[in-house]
């Protein structure tokens, strides 16, 4: 299996992630997140991925905390913001989004994420709590800490 790598933030990001586009999910686009972090040049890369031959076919993006999480981990001083996991679908059921998972994981901080496009089985599944509440787009909200 692939390893998850950290992706550079340039024009040629952009061009990788243009599969993720076509593939239809406007909520897990990162086109603004990646235009964001390509005008901050001087920050590291929030983006990961798992190559598939020179394909990728899995990514998402790992944050640190920011403010508007507060309300989910009150006792957590620190933690990571998983946003917008997605594999392609000719490169699903092969363990893509679970290396993904696994690398957040094994940051050894609490996670937070939100689950898109019936995606909550599938965190559920790896060890996410859902908190049965959600965000103001209504997408469920889920979290996982390394004492799980």
């Amino acid at each position: 299996m692939s390893s998850v790598k950290r992706l550079d933030i340039n024009y040629r990001t952009d061009e990788l992630f243009e599969d993720f586009r076509n593939f239809g999910n406007e909520d897990l686009y990162l086109v603004d997140e990646l235009r964001g972090e390509m005008i901050d040049a001087s920050s590291d890369s929030p983006f990961y991925g798992v190559y598939v031959g020179d394909r990728l076919g899995a990514r998402m993006a790992l944050y640190r905390k920011g403010d508007v999480e507060e309300k989910y981990f009150p006792n957590f001083d620190d933690y990571n913001v998983l946003w917008k996991l997605e594999v392609l679908r000719d490169f699903q059921n092969r363990g893509y989004g679970k290396a993904l998972l696994d690398f957040a994981k094994d940051q050894g901080l609490p996670i937070k994420v939100i689950a898109r496009n019936q995606s909550k089985q599938f965190f559920i599944k790896h060890g996410f709590t859902d908190l049965e509440e959600a965000n103001k787009e209504g997408h469920d909200v889920l979290v996982w800490s390394p004492s799980q």
